[in-house]
């Protein structure tokens, strides 16, 4: 069976962070000849089940296999609005029995760590499998240029392996 993988930016917030990480994720396995779904939370209008979620889901949501959830920390947990999308969505269709992989952004030194026990409970509570490598990436504004390039080497190893351990999990 061949693999669909989907990264979440898990925020609402405009000129994220959290969206240049996920588009450096969405490099990187492009770079492994992977062509990832592509689903960002910023400008997300949907607070009910409306038929633009419901294709969505359809389309996108269901037919993954394999999902990677780019959160920052919001409040030491994470955005509402990635919290939403679990609640509107077909549970049972959109997430039961899938593989997922985890990865915190913020500013302080945490790497949003709290918020990745957090999205790992709300996962398993789903029946999703959560990869154990879970990177939290700390001071996300010290490691990356403003236009999402990576320059800390440290960070760009730990992205790759934990992408590499995800594609044969």
């Amino acid at each position: 069976m061949s693999e669909i993988y989907t990264i979440v930016s898990g925020t609402n917030r405009p000129g994220s962070n959290t969206e240049k990480v996920a588009r450096h994720y969405q490099q990187v396995f492009k770079s492994k000849n992977i062509t990832p779904n592509f689903i960002s939370l910023e400008g997300w209008k949907y607070i009910d089940k409306t038929p633009e979620f419901v294709q969505l889901e359809n389309e996108i949501l269901v037919p993954t296999t394999k999902f990677i959830f780019i959160s920052p920390e919001y409040n030491g947990s994470i955005p509402g609005v990635l919290k939403l999308m679990f609640d509107i969505s077909d549970y049972k269709k959109t997430w039961w029995g899938k593989k997922a992989l985890l990865t915190g952004v913020a500013t302080g030194r945490g790497g949003n760590l709290r918020g990745l026990e957090h999205l790992t409970s709300i996962l398993h509570y789903l029946r999703v499998v959560v990869h154990p490598n879970k990177l939290p990436i700390s001071l996300v504004h010290n490691v990356m240029h403003g236009t999402g390039d990576f320059h800390d080497a440290g960070t760009m190893k730990a992205i790759e392996t934990q992408i590499e351990e995800f594609i044969q999990f």
